[in-house]
């Protein structure tokens, strides 16, 4: 004998606290990681900081190079010698004449591994080189 009633069963439905959780926590990583990405900036390389130095965020299309402290450079996350840090500058010279390089150096490093770059960046044809702070 059976005593329960055979109630038809109905679907619980979609929670939408859950659902909100989520989504607005995976916007704040989206977020946070397109920033990071966006400026292109090695998290190990500290740049020395200057007073006067104003904040100012790379355009779009300019080239950040990240000289480690042990001298690697390191170009949209990748590290490159210097014959590949010359083709690169190279090729992007024949598609823009104006091309911009921004150079992050580390304190700790040589100098002369951004006088390296420089040498590099005036046998590819550019001109137009920044040099990167912290304020």
């Amino acid at each position: 004998m059976n005593l329960r009633s055979h109630a038809p069963l109905q679907h619980p439905g979609i929670q939408l606290a859950p659902l909100v959780d989520v989504l607005l926590l995976l916007l704040i990583f989206f977020l946070l990681t397109w920033n990071a990405a966006r400026n292109e900036n090695e998290l190990d390389v500290k740049v020395p900081k200057a007073s006067a130095a104003k904040e100012k965020s790379a355009p779009v299309g300019d080239v950040v190079v990240n000289v480690k402290a042990d001298g690697n450079v390191v170009v949209n996350r990748r590290t490159l010698t210097g014959a590949e840090l010359t083709d690169l500058l190279k090729s992007l010279v024949q598609l823009n004449s104006e091309q911009a390089v921004i150079i992050r150096g580390d304190e700790a490093g040589a100098y002369k591994n951004i006088i390296g770059v420089l040498n590099i960046c005036t046998e590819a044809g550019i001109s137009n080189v920044a040099f990167a702070t912290a304020k």
